[in-house]
């Protein structure tokens, strides 16, 4: 068996592992290692050809590729090591056990560890749609490695069901490519992602969006053959009377995605039920010593710029840790989710002699205009803002000052429509 040392070892070469690894670099991590299961570096981002990516980071519009190539260049730049087609099998604390495709059994032994393994999405048994289990249904984030990686069409008449990111951009994706889009279904009665990529995927290309509808059965035996689908009540139970059959040759699902967790579970590290990702402080890290994690496996996230800028605090403050320059912690606020308000990342504050200024991120249960945002400690406001609309696709923020926060308090967001 290989063993090798490392101050920070990164797992996950995707975006969210790349920009950490760069960071860490930066902060001045002599040794930091990247173990990517792939043959490449890029992750997701790899599959992603259309433009979008980068708006916020760089200022200007680039592919997925793209994105992740630049960051891929500046973590080479400062002398990141990659091993790739590498699964991590087994990690207790910072000492992890791989299986490298040529080398074998390695063992990584690091001060400190950062883990950035992404999501995956929700398949079919996952949302227990009825009917045959023809050929002809994935989900959508299949179809686009098919598609856009494989060079391989995955059918001629489609419905997709599920209005995340992924499956509005294979709508667009697909009519470009010949392919009938016959609608998009989506169960909750308003959009799942953002509303940019509703316009810019759905109505430019007069692709019907049908909310508060799902996908009652499957038909076919060898091939998908159609699907019925139903209008919900508020309890999302399909109306009696309402179905309708919509033919196809293919079925899409973009039903939610999952933080990739078992390896953080498997170490009794603290998950959040909200987020299915670890409970993090400021600095990304999680409740076992030493180990941090940011991007998609923490929660997931609408933007990849923002997973960068949250993977790029998690790779610098686990640098600080590996050297030994984190300060001692002087007690912790809670952070916990109020009235609209679905979650709060991190989900805790941690107390330092730094008090430095917290971004917490966090999502509304339901779209609303014209709202205000309040912040309160134990009850008292410390901070508003008003926003013109709040959607549960789109992830809203909020800078806090931690200067007056004491030991126990807890913090509360709230979102409340003002007439």
């Amino acid at each position: 068996m290989i063993h090798k040392r490392c101050d920070v070892a990164i797992i996950g070469g995707g975006p969210a592992g790349l920009a950490a690894a760069m960071a860490a670099k930066r902060e001045g991590a002599s040794e930091v290692m990247v173990l990517e299961r792939d043959s490449s570096m890029g992750g997701i981002l790899q599959q992603c050809i259309h433009p979008g990516f980068g708006l916020t980071y760089f200022d200007e519009e680039l592919t997925g590729p793209e994105y992740a190539a630049r960051f891929f260049e500046e973590a080479s730049a400062e002398g990141v090591s990659f091993m790739l087609n590498t699964m991590v099998l087994h990690m207790e604390a910072t000492h992890l056990i791989c299986s490298n495709k040529e080398l074998g059994m390695v063992t990584v032994e690091a001060a400190s560890v950062v883990l950035a393994m992404g999501c995956r999405e929700r398949t079919r048994a996952q949302i227990q749609i009825p009917g045959s289990r023809p050929a002809g249904i994935y989900t959508a984030g299949t179809a686009q490695r098919l598609i856009n990686r494989q060079n391989v069409m995955v059918g001629k008449r489609v419905v997709i069901l599920g209005s995340g990111d992924i499956g509005m951009i294979m709508a667009r994706r697909l009519t470009l490519e010949g392919v009938d889009v016959v609608a998009v279904v989506e169960i909750q009665e308003y959009l799942t992602g953002l509303t940019r990529n509703r316009v810019q995927c759905l109505d430019d290309f007069s692709i019907p969006l049908l909310l508060s509808h799902t996908v009652t059965q499957i038909v076919g035996k060898g091939r998908v053959e159609g699907v019925f689908i139903a209008k919900v009540d508020e309890q999302k139970v399909p109306i009696a009377g309402s179905e309708q059959f919509l033919e196809c040759d293919t079925l899409l699902l973009s039903v939610g995605l999952i933080p990739e967790n078992e390896l953080t579970k498997s170490q009794g590290i603290e998950i959040d039920p909200l987020t299915g990702g670890p409970r993090l402080n400021q600095y990304q890290q999680t409740s076992l010593e030493g180990v941090f994690a940011c991007g998609n496996v923490v929660h997931v996230n609408d933007l990849v710029d923002n997973v960068s800028i949250e993977s790029i605090n998690a790779g610098t403050h686990a640098a600080r840790y590996a050297l030994k320059k984190t300060h001692l912690r002087e007690g912790h606020v809670v952070c916990t989710p109020g009235e609209q308000v679905r979650y709060i990342c991190p989900q805790e504050i941690a107390l330092d002699p730094n008090r430095e200024e917290v971004t917490l991120y966090f999502r509304a249960t339901v779209p609303l205009k014209k709202v205000r945002i309040t912040a309160s400690i134990d009850g008292k406001v410390i901070r508003t803002k008003r926003a013109v609309r709040v959607n549960p696709g789109e992830m809203e923020q909020m800078t806090i000052s931690p200067a007056a926060l004491l030991d126990g308090q807890e913090l509360t967001i709230d979102i409340e429509e003002v007439r």
